[in-house]
């Protein structure tokens, strides 16, 4: 499909219906920002490169000497919206018809529609999903369950609606400008964007988004002009776009400040992204073998360095009069297991408490089931919308503290539940699905990169596990064949071989096994997805690049 006012091409078919959002003019405005700002992109993953390359070579993350005055200045980011102001409970997910319709009629305050960590970047689940919340912002979504017959529509008040499009590093192989695949996070943003932004607005909302994975200042500002550009093009007024950004990296738990400074018309604060934080801490130190950590169960956000990090969110967020958004509590209700269930619960509680008592304002679930757990403890100890007010001035967080190494064990029954998970997950992931429930955890594509960056890590540094024994390359591909054949009794022979479950194991060790460290699992694996989508030849090479 081609539009002769613009040079860029779409190989994803066009299904009944994806006209709706797939439009000439709506496919237009999101190549202009893909002819304008795909270069500045490149750029800066570029820049990723280098950090890591001086981190390589032994130099130490510290907080920036060029920005100190933005840090000792005083300056806030913008007033919020009303309906901005209470976050205490958000709930997040993927994009599909039903999954929205009961989130957004959940007891949440907020709910994230992610087309990032939760959404498989297949074609169809990413246009379907922004027909799904085209259908929810206009309040006209319905479900028909194909089992059941249940309907689902949206009830009145919903929880305000955010989106997360996909980080700056993932392509979208399904449309190019001037020959050149766009970056996915513009194709999300910008349909969404184009299409919902004035219906937002009319109704007291907004469009309000998340930004995950972000490194740096210089990618904050990108986002930045990249807001000021679409709000330009469409006549919304400047600043009606409001964005939370994930401190997920270790090298933006240094910029935290300086983030939000490029941001701040736009701001609405910061969220602790404690599981990819946890994966970005092993990537970017991976090759120092004194921060080698122990089994990612071990990495609990009382951990020292994890402590050090939260706080500091909260600290900076509300020097600054923004919200500081707590972490995701994955867990999934155990309904055939009364006490296993408390025992989960016991779990979220404490994680909530110590959130609401440090300052957080708002805090993440999962699983609807969680939300009045959450709200209860939120409701007993935060008492008006939020906690900004409470400036944690008492804190005082050093390079050292955020640099700290986590303490614990590296044991065989750790590396055996990364090689379980991330093998399932990957599956999952291959098979269109981005949120899978695993051992009473809801995992994302987070889950799956501590999995496989840590095994990695371990096998690079020839660590020794609990048993005495050196972890080698041998004995990682036995465990991972003696795994892989239990998942295989597990869930039966006909749907293993149904699956993609050689796709994924071939992915996970190769991952595991590389000489060099791969960024994101999700860029091999995306050209799987491809591999898989049922496309007529010459459409399918184009998008491998062949």
């Amino acid at each position: 499909m081609k539009d002769p006012r613009y040079s860029y091409d779409i190989s994803g078919p066009i299904r009944p219906g994806y006209e709706q959002v797939l439009s000439p003019e709506a496919l237009e405005f999101v190549a202009n920002l893909a002819d304008k700002f795909t270069p500045r992109v490149s750029n800066l993953l570029q820049q990723r490169q280098d950090v890591q390359a001086r981190l390589d070579a032994g130099e130490k993350l510290d907080f920036l000497s060029e920005t100190t005055d933005i840090r000792n200045s005083q300056w806030s980011v913008a007033s919020l919206p009303k309906d901005l102001q209470d976050r205490r409970v958000e709930i997040t997910g993927p994009v599909d018809r039903k999954m929205i319709i009961n989130a957004l009629n959940s007891d949440a305050n907020c709910f994230m529609a992610d087309f990032e960590d939760a959404t498989s970047p297949t074609w169809d689940n990413l246009v379907q999903g922004q027909i799904n919340l085209f259908d929810a912002v206009r309040g006209v979504i319905r479900y028909e369950d194909p089992d059941s017959g249940k309907q689902y529509k949206l009830n009145k008040n919903p929880a305000t609606l955010l989106v997360r499009p996909r980080g700056l590093h993932l392509p979208e192989k399904h449309m190019r400008v001037y020959d050149e695949y766009i970056p996915g996070a513009l194709f999300d943003f910008g349909l969404y964007f184009f299409h919902n932004a004035r219906v937002l607005l009319s109704r007291g909302s907004g469009p309000y988004f998340y930004l995950p994975k972000l490194e740096s200042y210089q990618e904050a500002r990108l986002w930045n002009d990249i807001f000021v550009h679409a709000q330009r093009m469409l006549d919304i007024p400047r600043g009606s776009i409001k964005a939370t950004v994930l401190i997920e990296t270790l090298p933006a738990a240094f910029q935290m400040h300086e983030i939000l400074f490029e941001l701040r018309e736009h701001s609405s604060g910061l969220n602790c992204g404690r599981w990819d934080y946890i994966f970005s801490m092993i990537k970017r130190l991976r090759n120092d073998p004194r921060h080698v950590l122990p089994d990612r169960q071990q990495v609990t956000m009382i951990q020292p360095c994890m402590r050090a990090y939260t706080q500091l969110v909260i600290q900076t967020c509300h020097q600054r009069n923004v919200h500081a958004i707590g972490g995701m509590a994955a867990q999934i209700p155990i309904r055939n297991d009364e006490a296993a269930n408390q025992k989960a619960l016991d779990k979220v509680c404490a994680d909530k408490l110590r959130e609401v008592m440090d300052g957080h304002d708002g805090t993440w679930v999962a699983h609807p089931g969680l939300i009045s757990v959450a709200k209860e403890i939120f409701n007993l100890h935060m008492h008006e919308a939020n906690q900004i007010d409470r400036k944690r001035t008492d804190i005082n967080i050093t390079d050292a503290d955020l640099l700290q190494v986590p303490q614990g064990t590296r044991t065989e029954h750790g590396l055996r539940e990364n090689v379980r998970v991330g093998i399932r997950y990957i599956e999952a992931w291959l098979n269109g699905h981005g949120a899978v429930p695993l051992n009473h955890l809801m995992e994302d594509a987070a889950t799956a990169e501590i999995s496989r960056a840590q095994i990695w890590q371990w096998l690079h540094h020839s660590v020794t596990l609990d048993d005495d024994e050196t972890l080698t390359e041998d004995r990682l591909i036995q465990v991972m064949q003696e795994e892989l054949n239990q998942i295989e009794q597990e869930i039966g022979h006909a749907r293993f071989h149904e699956g993609h479950f050689d796709q994924a194991f071939q992915l996970f060790q190769q991952l595991c096994l590389a000489e060099s460290f791969e960024e994101f699992l999700t860029l091999p694996a995306y050209e799987y997805l491809l591999e898989n989508e049922p496309q007529d030849q010459e459409t399918k090479n184009k998008m491998l690049g062949l």
